[in-house]
């Protein structure tokens, strides 16, 4: 059996994988899935957050999880923006976790950040129209009144009704911070692509130019919206299980 760290995207928090961390641990597996540090918090707890702290963050519970374990295999999986964040906890202890797991994600190369891919993807009105600054441009907000469609548009209505008001502002300033990465380090873990061909906020030909831009991931794919832990929550329990390394 193995451990799961699983670090949620923008304006989420760790509950999102609930549906999919049940069907982990009724395989024997172990998870987690916390919230990350400064979501929806003040505006200075916003702006003072970074990418490097996230990273840290993800990388101590994949320390704390292993050692729980006694050493057992830890995978380490982000969602959407989280992939940021995998990125970042790898490259500073690849040693904490034994794979990484992007589920339609940023997966981006090193001196690249989310910000900068943005300016690279194809126009998406529906998903900008969403979106709003608040505190000064220090953190962004989601319409939860229409972001159903843009999210999660094959999901169970049920599942998104209750997502959707628990969205939070997300802290701008990790978005924007260039992923510094190396071969020796996060490039020492192996990857895991799980690109979801209906997805309406990163489209999959956005997902598979990042998986161009990054090549070597096992790429896994998934006929899921950008919310395949309720889409297809047992397919994407099935592809975290798999990149457990043999």
């Amino acid at each position: 059996m193995a451990g799961f760290v699983l670090i949620h995207g923008s304006w989420h928090g760790g509950w999102c994988f609930d549906p999919v961390a049940a069907l982990l641990r009724a395989r024997g597996h172990t998870v987690v899935a916390p919230t990350l540090p400064a979501m929806g918090g003040t505006a200075e707890e916003m702006a003072a957050i970074t990418l490097g702290e996230w990273g840290e963050f993800a990388a101590q519970h994949c320390r704390d999880l292993k050692a729980e374990l006694g050493g057992a295999p830890v995978v380490l999986a982000g969602h959407s923006r989280g992939g940021l964040v995998v990125s970042t906890a790898a490259e500073r202890d690849p040693a904490a976790m034994d794979s990484l797991v992007y589920i339609c994600a940023m997966m981006l190369p090193s001196g690249s950040s989310r910000a900068e891919f943005k300016t690279m993807e194809a126009p998406n009105p529906d998903f900008d129209a969403i979106i709003s600054k608040v505190h000064g441009g220090v953190a962004t907000v989601v319409d939860p009144a229409r972001a159903g469609p843009v999210f999660a548009q094959l999901s169970p209505p049920e599942l998104v009704a209750g997502v959707l008001p628990r969205l939070v502002a997300e802290p701008h300033g990790p978005r924007a911070e260039p992923l510094v990465l190396t071969a020796e380090r996060w490039g020492s873990r192996p990857r895991t692509y799980v690109e979801c061909t209906e997805d309406r906020t990163i489209p999959i030909s956005s997902q598979r130019r990042m998986q161009a831009m990054s090549p070597g991931a096992r790429v896994v794919t998934l006929d899921a919206d950008h919310s395949p832990y309720l889409s297809r929550p047992v397919e994407l329990a099935d592809a975290l299980e798999a990149a457990i390394p043999a």
